[in-house]
């Protein structure tokens, strides 16, 4: 099980990884070692809230499947314990960010002073081209 917050945690069957051959360098041990992580998380199966679940969805992108599954590939490090590090860090910090609540906006309205300098600014710029208009008879 992986802790995510004090409320949210994540089963460990609702995580898949398989292993792959990294492509890139690093000589024989590429050609003979499955280093690369693909992780599988089906949020659609998942014990996580409702609104976490379509936050997460908005921000994963491409990241997800039609099918619900989101897809993290790790591939950086030489050894496969590390890239399962990886992948299940990043995942971890998805869902965290899932997980907060973005703040209400709350709508404002400009004050008067911003309202009368935009006035002022505007019949200042008409009068520039009204000047133009007239031209200079010499």
């Amino acid at each position: 099980m992986i802790r995510i917050t004090d409320a949210i945690q994540i089963e460990d069957r609702d995580i898949d990884e398989r292993f792959v051959r990294a492509s890139g360098p690093g000589g024989q041990n590429v050609n003979k070692v499955s280093t690369a992580v693909e992780l599988r998380f089906d949020v659609a199966a998942s014990s996580l809230p409702p609104d976490v679940k379509a936050r997460l969805i908005a921000l994963a992108g491409s990241r997800m499947s039609g099918d619900g599954v989101l897809l993290i590939d790790s591939r950086e490090h030489r050894t496969q314990a590390w890239n399962r590090e990886a992948a299940r860090a990043r995942l971890i910090a998805l869902v965290q960010h899932a997980a907060r609540r973005p703040k209400a906006r709350r709508p404002t309205k400009p004050k008067a002073a911003a309202k009368q300098r935009r006035l002022e600014s505007k019949r200042r710029r008409g009068e520039v081209k009204a000047a133009r208009r007239r031209g200079t008879d010499e």
